[in-house]
């Protein structure tokens, strides 16, 4: 039994690799608004209550550091890797569909 040919047209588009990437762009901005809420929603009165505020604009946290070492109000460690990952692999995947697209133009 012999496969069917593919149409040129499909054969030469990344669908792929173009859903993937904005997935993990979609999942990126996901977790900068949950960061963002945590920072400047849930946390909103931490400033006034705190002794020793941290502060950091990317991805947004606003934390207050207690003397024993202890962070409240920090994003969870999962929250900032999620973040981060997202965020890897959109650009990465990005430049590639674009350098792919460049290739292919030539």
């Amino acid at each position: 039994m012999a496969a069917s040919p593919t149409d040129s047209r499909t054969a030469q588009r990344p669908t792929a690799l173009w859903g993937v990437s904005l997935a993990s762009l979609g999942v990126f901005l996901v977790s900068w608004v949950l960061c963002w809420t945590n920072a400047y929603v849930v946390n909103d009165d931490l400033p006034n209550t705190c002794g020793d505020l941290r502060r950091r604009s990317f991805p947004p946290e606003v934390a207050c550091a207690s003397a024993d070492g202890t962070l409240v109000g920090a994003n969870a460690g999962w929250l900032v890797a999620l973040f981060f990952a997202s965020l890897v692999a959109s650009l990465l995947l990005t430049s590639m569909l674009v350098a792919l697209a460049v290739v292919r133009r030539k």
